[in-house]
């Protein structure tokens, strides 16, 4: 184990009670997945004095030990990788992010993410955000998804946009090819929570309680043939997996989603989620910036072959 670690000591409240344990260290430390598997594996974890496996079911009263390595954060940049600038000035950069690209590293040394490509262009944006794996980037978006993000060129531009991204006035558009009924317009005012089952998934918490974190959508169908219905979905909330879960939620799973139980498309490696928009009060000028991202190749072929035809 690195000699340079911190130890948590944790104990099990009541209300804990049946959780598994890689779940309760993860919501308490704020660990990653891939994090915690290698401190089971490298036995850092022990539950009153002996090693668990990420498995076991907590107890009311247990003292659970986690001795966390500390690591080197900062990205690696990568010059020779690519990267789609669709708007940049002194204080932001908009990015067109790929399905397949992670947004930011997880593990140190990583690479392949947008983060590193970025950092490698733009170096001041490693010192932009708080933690220096994000490379400057305000958000994230999940792997599968494609479409525009922003990074801070600056720390006082990436607070202030954190802090509109947290306030809930940046404006969020996605696109979406979905299945099932669906009305031409509305919201969804549903509360998410992690899987207690299935930590790479969250779940509806219609009652709210323990995990639960309130997201709301509204949606419109951009165009319709047969079972298929492209949506433009606008979220003002940041929960993961928002439109993925609620969409799902309604009857109207994502086409490639098979985490949500989206019908499968053939020779589409990915999900038909797609960041269309984010407009955001600029940091220095004050004027409203809206950033589009147009629609990738592989979405358009799927519209194309089911007869949907849309602008943009």
């Amino acid at each position: 184990m690195n000699a340079s670690a911190t130890t948590h000591t944790l104990v099990v409240e009541q209300d804990k009670v049946g959780q598994r344990v890689d779940l309760f260290i993860g919501e308490a430390l704020g660990l990653s997945r891939a994090k915690l598997k290698k401190l089971f594996d490298a036995g850092a974890v022990k539950v009153d004095g002996r090693a668990a496996k990420k498995g076991l079911l907590v107890a009311a009263g247990q003292r659970i030990s986690v001795v966390v390595p500390e690591e080197r954060r900062e990205v690696v940049p990568e010059p020779d990788a690519p990267l789609a600038v669709l708007r940049e000035d002194d204080t932001l950069v908009f990015l067109d992010k790929p399905a397949g690209t992670p947004s930011h590293p997880l593990q140190p040394g990583e690479t392949g993410t947008v983060a590193n490509a970025l950092v490698a262009r733009h170096p001041e944006c490693a010192g932009a955000s708080e933690d220096e794996r994000e490379g400057g980037l305000c958000h994230r978006l999940d792997i599968e998804t494609s479409g525009v993000m922003v990074a801070a060129r600056t720390r006082e531009a990436w607070t202030a946009v954190r802090e509109a991204f947290g306030g809930r006035s940046v404006d969020k558009h996605y696109w979406a090819l979905v299945t099932g009924p669906l009305a031409d317009e509305g919201e969804i005012d549903l509360p998410l929570r992690h899987h207690p089952r299935h930590p790479d998934r969250v779940e509806p918490a219609v009652e709210g309680g323990e995990g639960a974190r309130e997201a709301h959508s509204e949606f419109r169908v951009l165009a319709r043939e047969g079972e298929y219905s492209l949506v433009e979905v606008r979220i003002s909330t940041g929960v993961l997996h928002q439109v993925r879960a609620h969409l799902a939620a309604v009857g109207a799973p994502i086409v490639g989603d098979t985490l949500y139980e989206g019908r499968e498309e053939p020779g589409l490696g990915r999900f038909f989620l797609h960041a269309r928009a984010l407009g955001l009060t600029h940091p220095v000028t004050k004027k409203p910036v809206r950033v589009e991202s147009p629609l990738p190749p592989e979405l358009r072929a799927v519209l194309e072959r089911h007869a949907l035809t849309v602008t943009g």
